[in-house]
C-alpha cells in the first residue's frame, strides 16, 4: 500500500498561510510533508514551517532519501498526506528512486535571475524545464492551480506555447 497522497504540489514559498489552509480543506490530508533537503537541514527554517502548517495539520520536513524510506511503512499507511517540494527536480528525484505519483500541480516559482517568467506565478529556467518535461514523459499531470477552485492549466502546453521547450 503505503501513504495516501492526495496532493502534491510544488510552490517555492513551501507551507504558506492561508493557500495551505484552502487545500488541507479541500483534500481532506492529515499530515503536510515538506520533502526539501536544504530545509531538513536548517533548524530554524524547519520551525517556521511547522509553525506555519494549518491547525489541526501536522507537518514534517524530511529529506527525499526519507521520504523514499517512508513511503511504504506501516505507520505511514493510508496517512492521508499532501507532498509539498520547492523544486521540479526534487520531484523528479523522488519519481525516479520509485515514488508513484500521477499528478503534481504547480502554486509558485518565484523569478530569479535567469528565469523566465511563464505566469505571474511562475519563473523557469532551462533546468526546470527539463526535469517538467521529464516528468510529463512519465505520464505525469502537469496542472497550475493557485488554489483549489482555479482552472487547471497545462503547464507544458504553456511552456510549449511560450517557445520554452527544448526541441
Amino acid at each position: 500500500m503505503g501513504m495516501d497522497i492526495r496532493l502534491v504540489r510544488i510552490d517555492d514559498r513551501l507551507i504558506h498561510g492561508q493557500v495551505a489552509t484552502v487545500w488541507s480543506k479541500t483534500t481532506g490530508i492529515e499530515r503536510i510533508l515538506v520533502i526539501s533537503d536544504e530545509v531538513a537541514h536548517d533548524e530554524l527554517r524547519k520551525f517556521l514551517l511547522k509553525q506555519a502548517a494549518p491547525p489541526g495539520i501536522k507537518s514534517n520536513v524530511i529529506t527525499k532519501q526519507k521520504l523514499v524510506e517512508v513511503y511504504r511503512h506501516q505507520l505511514f499507511d493510508q496517512l492521508k498526506v499532501m507532498l509539498l517540494f520547492a523544486t521540479p527536480q526534487d520531484v523528479l528525484a523522488v519519481v525516479e528512486a520509485g515514488i508513484p505519483l500521477t499528478s503534481v500541480n504547480i502554486g509558485g516559482l518565484r523569478y530569479t535571475v535567469g528565469k523566465k517568467m511563464l505566469t505571474n506565478f511562475i519563473s523557469l529556467d532551462q533546468q526546470d524545464v527539463a526535469a517538467f518535461q521529464q516528468l510529463g514523459q512519465y505520464g505525469i499531470e502537469l496542472e497550475i492551480r493557485q488554489v483549489p477552485n482555479d482552472r487547471k492549466l497545462d503547464l507544458l502546453q504553456l511552456i510549449q506555447k511560450d517557445k520554452m521547450l527544448h526541441t
